[in-house]
Formats: structure tokens, sequence, C-alpha cells
């Protein structure tokens, strides 16, 4: 175990050095490709900082509206039928659009719940099963320009049906 401990300590630093040292044998300059790479990623950032903010605004104002509560309590039922905690309903449909907005709302029921309880341990077990699919559509298809997206909001929500039943079941599997 302190083997893998110190390999991991050290990968990210071997790692740079080979990148650096590959570059260097080839005869490439290093510098001025990292530097490239930078303007071309604050580029990028820039033309999705109008996304990022919409998507943060939208979040904000559905949860500041109550709008998040009454979504939630419409998916009561089916929560009932998977065995999802009522509490944890607002976490799946936030975490759809945000990882900060999810986190800020498993936050509230570590506090409230606690983290070994049910309802702490499934929202944990949730943010790690589950991605945010509207904020990977808009901001990772906008910076590389994909247009036609198909099937990719379907399978990312039948992705987020299964790692849900998952959590569940781990949950409930982790807690009897």
């Amino acid at each position: 175990m302190k083997l893998i401990s110190m390999l991991s300590s050290f990968m990210i630093p071997l790692i740079l050095f080979y990148i650096i040292g590959y570059g260097v044998m080839n005869r490439e300059k290093v510098y001025d490709i990292f530097i490239d790479g930078a303007k071309e990623g604050f580029r990028i950032v820039i033309g999705i900082a109008p996304t990022l903010v919409g998507l943060m605004v939208a979040v904000g104002v559905i949860r500041a509206s109550g709008a998040l509560d009454i979504l939630a309590g419409l998916l009561v039922p089916v929560g009932k039928l998977l065995q999802v905690p009522v509490q944890v309903l607002p976490v799946i449909l936030v975490r759809l659009f945000s990882t900060s907005a999810a986190n800020g709302l498993v936050f509230d029921l570590f506090k409230e719940y606690g983290t070994d309880s049910a309802i702490g341990l499934t929202a944990s077990i949730i943010m790690s099963c589950t991605e945010s699919i509207f904020y990977i559509m808009s901001v990772y298809f906008l910076s590389v320009k994909v247009k036609k997206t198909r099937w990719t909001l379907a399978g990312g929500m039948i992705a987020t049906l299964a790692g849900v039943v998952a959590s569940v079941l781990i949950a409930n599997r982790m807690l009897s």
C-alpha cells in the first residue's frame, strides 16, 4: 500500500518530465508549444464563458424560486419506485446541470442528516455515479463545435438512471 501511495505522489511530476523530455529529445520548442496551448485554452474559456454563466444563473434561479422543490415533488412516485430517498431527488435534478450546485445540496444533506446516514451515503454515491449531462453538452460540445448531438442526451439520461439505481443498490447494500 505504501508503494502505491508513493507512486501516486510522483506520477504527475513524472508524466510532466516525460512530456518535456520527449519534446526536448525530438528537438521541439516545448515552451513555445506550451504557450500556444495556453493561449488556445484561454480562447476556449472566453468562448464558453457565456454558456457557463447562463447555466449557473439558471440553476440559481430554479433553486431560489422553489421550482426545484416542485420538480422534485413531481418525481416522488418515481423515486419511491426506485427506492431513492425523497431528500436526494433535488440532488439528482441539479446534478444534470451543475456539479458544484449539486455539491452544495449534498453538503446541506450532510449537515441535516449526517454523512453516514442512508441519505448522505446515497447522495454521495449518486454524485460519483452520475454526470452533469447538460453542462457537458453545452460547454464541451460548444467548445469543439459539435452541432449534431444525436443520441447524446438519451444516452446520458439512461446512464444517469443506471447510476441512480446502482447508487441506491450500493448504498442499501453498504447499510445492511
